[in-house]
């Protein structure tokens, strides 16, 4: 089955190591986008995939290009127009210091995009699964209508639909938020989203809850995974559970619930010592996706999908960079750390 995900490539600009943004001559450049990790990581998982954006015809958006590429990602299917590339810097936190992100995509190509640019019953021939985040619709007015012209055309070609809302504040306010996804959420069969995520797009949260001093309540997100379900008709709703002691170690895990099945299912918990989390999320959603579609059962698909977040938490750039033997192995061994030889 082929996945297509649809959404902006950036340039990331990243302070080098661990230092403050410019406290170094340089930065780190690589490329990156919720949908573009999710498609990154599902072709290295050995998934037929496609990725759709609008980019620049320059060789900032062919570097982009080759970047996907690279990694086997299908990518014939992205349009192009004049304008530039979307770009962030970022400066990783460590221990009690927070991470930084500095968004500098505001006039994007693929912000001034039309709905003429996408032809969706095109694009979608030969697709059983189309993958998009609610950071797409949030970039500009005309994206919220293609993300729903692409929903629609989905929705009659019987593909399956899934959503990581990925709630930015930088973006949008929760009431436009809401105003926007909740139409969209109509055609989601499969929700992925966090505490933030249900809370400020959907208005869901679980009740006592306290993400920074560890303490979840796993009965509070059963709750909110179950009412995105019954209210929007998803059939699986999956929400990740961080518990952020500091910039450097995070509690992870997750649960998904079915509602068919009328249950859910609880991973097992990592403690990770943090390299870069910027493509956490992205990471557990390529993962519940191929575990979904490679037939795996709800609760072998939820804890691939965490052990393949945990292993990106350790790799520097947004990309995951680690194959089914990789999430395979630490399933197995629980991560003990020794060299592979």
């Amino acid at each position: 089955m082929k996945v297509l995900t649809f959404g902006e490539i950036l340039l990331r600009l990243a302070a080098p190591g661990y230092t403050r943004l410019f406290q170094k001559d340089s930065l780190e450049a690589s490329f990156c986008g919720a949908e573009a990790n999710v498609a990154v990581s599902l072709a290295l998982f050995g998934i037929d995939t496609a990725y759709i954006t609008k980019l620049p015809g320059n060789d900032v958006g062919r570097a982009a290009v080759n970047s996907l590429r690279s990694f086997g990602v299908d990518t014939g299917r992205i349009v192009y127009g004049d304008g530039r590339m979307g770009l962030y810097y970022l400066e990783k936190g460590a221990s009690q210091r927070s991470g930084k992100v500095v968004y500098d995509r505001a006039y994007s190509v693929i912000t001034q995009a039309g709905r003429e640019d996408f032809d969706w019953d095109a694009l979608l021939e030969g697709v059983g699964w189309f993958h998009w985040t609610g950071i797409t619709p949030a970039l500009s007015e005309g994206l919220a209508g293609i993300c729903m012209d692409a929903c629609e055309a989905a929705r009659k070609k019987g593909i399956t639909v899934s959503c990581d809302l990925n709630y930015r504040k930088t973006l949008w306010a929760p009431e436009k938020a809401g105003a926007v996804m909740v139409p969209l959420m109509e055609y989601v069969d499969v929700c992925i989203a966090n505490e933030e995520d249900a809370d400020k797009v959907l208005g869901i949260r679980p009740e006592d809850n306290h993400v920074e001093s560890g303490e979840l309540n796993r009965a509070g997100y059963e709750s909110v995974a179950k009412e995105i379900c019954e209210r929007y008709g998803c059939r699986y709703a999956a929400v990740t559970m961080r518990e952020s002691y500091d910039a450097s170690v995070n509690g992870w895990s997750a649960m998904l619930y079915s509602r068919e099945k009328g249950r859910a299912y609880f991973s097992r918990r990592y403690e990770i010592r943090i390299v870069d989390r910027v493509g956490g999320g992205d990471s557990f959603a390529a993962g519940l996706i191929y575990g979904l579609l490679s037939g795996k059962e709800e609760q072998a698909a939820l804890e691939f999908a965490a052990a393949a977040s945990c292993l990106k938490h350790t790799i520097e750039g947004d990309y995951n960079r680690v194959s089914v033997v990789e999430v395979e192995a630490l399933l197995e061994n629980g991560g003990h750390g020794r060299v592979q030889r």
